[in-house]
């Protein structure tokens, strides 16, 4: 069917089943009528060559009129003759007058069964297939994989999931034709990467999938790497427009034991990227919780990455405050290049951040906040940069109640100088 804008989309289908025999029994029984007896007959496959009675007039038949043709990997065989025999010439030409009524019959029948045959093809096409990019959808990449996974339960496979940095703001700024033309190029992209047995899926929106048979995350870390790694473009008013993938994967039987536990690994691995900076692709980790996301949620790193300001969250613990995420800002104010740098430099520690002679009285404030319940706190520090200079800010801290990590710190950083020339004003 086609939607509002003409774009084509698949609606449904019918089963339509065809009972060969009562068709042929119909439209020859006339010929019994008349006079003449008939028998219909068939192979039971295509290899074979004896024939099993499908339909007949009854009576023994010699010397027949017979006719055959193919439907469904199977030979026919119509065969006619007069009830008395081959005894007056009239009946020569009322056989072959019947009998060319018969062929015609049958040759429409046959050109209309194997039309059938080709529709239904395309429909079970059309079922399995993602119209917009012509990969599996979510159910033909299912069906594939189960298949594989069932045949051989003990070979080593890897699934992976990966989406579009930032589609939504694709759609919102360039619309959403030139969203759809990303989402083409990006599958146009793993026809072409990925080996001929590869199932290649899309899960819907911007979230596509890959399955790699007899393989390991091993094996797979370059080339995945390098595919995360490709520059695309899409055209809007004739200027090209960049736009980048995250990419998480898993194996299989290594971190998970079935399909669904693997795409799960794959995905949770996938948001792990999304939480340390996007436009990257990580291997699924034991301590990658599967349940993040769900908990989180990705509206996090598009509020944080459009924030007026450095955002990071870290752990509320005395004993290990683990930084769990910081956006591109708090990087950028870091002195690092990406999150993994951040993360290395800062020992994933947020008092690695604080200048060593303030570290003391930052911390008191901080957990004497915690100790009086206290959601809110203002601190002034000097953020230690890894190139070891110092910056002036201001740290706006927020107790949140986390499902997964119980309390945690959401805590905008802002540049301190920056702020006084900004509103000296005020201040």
């Amino acid at each position: 069917m086609e939607d509002e804008s003409g774009q084509e989309f698949f609606w449904g289908f019918t089963i339509v089943i065809i009972r060969v025999p009562e068709i042929f029994s119909d439209s020859v029984k006339p010929l019994s009528d008349f006079g003449y007896q008939y028998c219909l007959s068939k192979t039971g496959s295509p290899w074979e060559e004896a024939y099993e009675v499908v339909d007949c007039s009854g009576g023994s038949i010699s010397a027949p009129v017979s006719y055959t043709f193919e439907i469904g990997g199977s030979v026919w065989k119509l065969e006619v003759m007069p009830q008395n025999g081959w005894v007056e010439k009239s009946y020569l030409y009322s056989i072959f007058g019947g009998g060319l009524l018969i062929v015609l019959l049958l040759t429409g029948l046959t050109a209309a069964l194997l039309i059938l045959d080709e529709n239904r093809q395309e429909l079970r096409k059309l079922a399995l297939t993602d119209a917009l990019t012509g990969i599996y959808n979510r159910h033909g990449f299912d069906k594939h994989v189960t298949v594989y996974m069932k045949k051989y339960p003990e070979k080593h496979c890897v699934g992976v999931q990966f989406d579009i940095d930032d589609f939504k703001l694709i759609n919102d700024i360039y619309g959403h034709a030139s969203g759809d033309k990303a989402l083409q190029i990006l599958a146009e992209s793993m026809r072409k990467f990925f080996p001929d047995h590869a199932v290649l899926g899309r899960n819907g929106g911007d979230e596509f999938c890959i399955f790699l048979p007899d393989c390991t995350c091993k094996e797979a870390e370059e080339k995945l790497v390098q595919f995360t790694k490709q520059k695309r473009f899409f055209v809007y008013e004739g200027e090209e427009r960049a736009f980048n993938i995250s990419l998480g994967y898993a194996e299989y039987p290594v971190h998970a034991k079935s399909q669904l536990q693997l795409m799960h690994c794959a995905d949770a691995a996938l948001y792990e990227v999304k939480l340390r900076g996007k436009k990257g692709s990580l291997v699924y980790d034991e301590g990658f919780d599967p349940e993040v996301r769900t908990q989180l949620g990705f509206a996090l790193r598009d509020i944080s990455e459009n924030l007026p300001g450095a955002f990071i969250i870290y752990k509320a613990d005395y004993t290990d405050d683990e930084i769990l995420f910081a956006n591109s800002e708090l990087i950028r104010l870091a002195g690092c290049e990406n999150i993994e740098e951040f993360m290395t430099y800062t020992q994933r520690s947020f008092r690695s951040l604080i200048r060593e002679d303030e570290r003391e009285g930052v911390e008191q404030s901080i957990w004497q906040q915690i100790g009086t319940g206290q959601c809110n706190d203002y601190v002034h520090f000097y953020l230690k940069k890894k190139d070891g200079t110092y910056l002036k800010v201001l740290d706006h801290g927020r107790i949140v109640e986390s499902g997964h990590y119980g309390k945690v710190f959401y805590v905008l950083i802002m540049d301190w100088d920056s702020m006084k020339e900004k509103y000296r004003d005020s201040l």
